[in-house]
């Protein structure tokens, strides 16, 4: 499975998870209906980003502006914490690539305004990394 797609697909377990409190197992299924593709990126995905999500909001939260997490439309939530678990705990992708994955996906699932929001958003959480590590 293409890494593209594996972050599609996570962002609809994550929203399902989210939203309709489906069991991990039953949302890759359901995601992964008769697919052939090898699952385990996605499965990294998803349960890479349940495990930290505590960590995850909280940094999230430092960088909305104007917003709760909460608050927010459930699959920029998704969205947002995908891109985040991935910056935080995958060196081996770069920033970039995981921002602009973001905003394609945002881009496919949700509105023009919130993929901008989530440009925004994850644009000064990567200042803010790179302002920490200089």
């Amino acid at each position: 499975m293409k890494r593209r797609t594996a972050r599609e697909k996570a962002v609809q377990c994550l929203f399902q998870i989210d939203m309709a409190d489906v069991q991990v197992e039953d949302a890759l299924n359901l995601v992964m209906e008769d697919s052939e593709e090898d699952p385990s990126y996605l499965r990294y995905l998803v349960e890479g980003t349940l495990k930290h999500q505590q960590e995850v909001d909280a940094e999230i939260r430092k960088f909305l502006r104007g917003w709760q997490l909460e608050r927010i439309a459930n699959v920029d939530r998704a969205i947002l914490r995908l891109a985040f678990f991935e910056i935080m705990y995958e060196p081996d992708v770069p920033d970039r690539v995981v921002m602009n994955e973001a905003i394609e996906i945002a881009k496919l699932f949700s509105d023009e305004q919130s993929h901008r929001y989530i440009n925004g958003v994850l644009s000064s959480f990567l200042q803010s990394r790179q302002t920490a590590q200089a």
